[in-house]
């Protein structure tokens, strides 16, 4: 198996021709393309808004240290 990116000339009937490299043999060989689009929404990462809900300040005095979150003892 080999990857190959080029360039896809697509044609107004709809088939298309694109240049190989010299060492791929005559024949038919099984191919995967991926055509990207002018429409294809612009990469990046996802903003979701998540709710959040005020349960107002945490009480007087109160801490919590990992060995209590944490069970190490598994």
């Amino acid at each position: 198996m080999r990857a190959i990116e080029t360039t896809l000339t697509v044609r107004a009937d709809g088939s298309g021709t694109i240049q190989v490299p010299p060492e791929i043999q005559p024949g038919e060989h099984r191919a995967v393309v991926v055509v990207e689009t002018e429409t294809r929404p612009a990469a990046g990462p996802r903003r979701v808004r998540l709710p959040t809900y005020d349960l107002g300040p945490w009480p007087e005095g109160f801490t919590v240290s990992r060995e209590q979150i944490y069970d190490d003892e598994r």
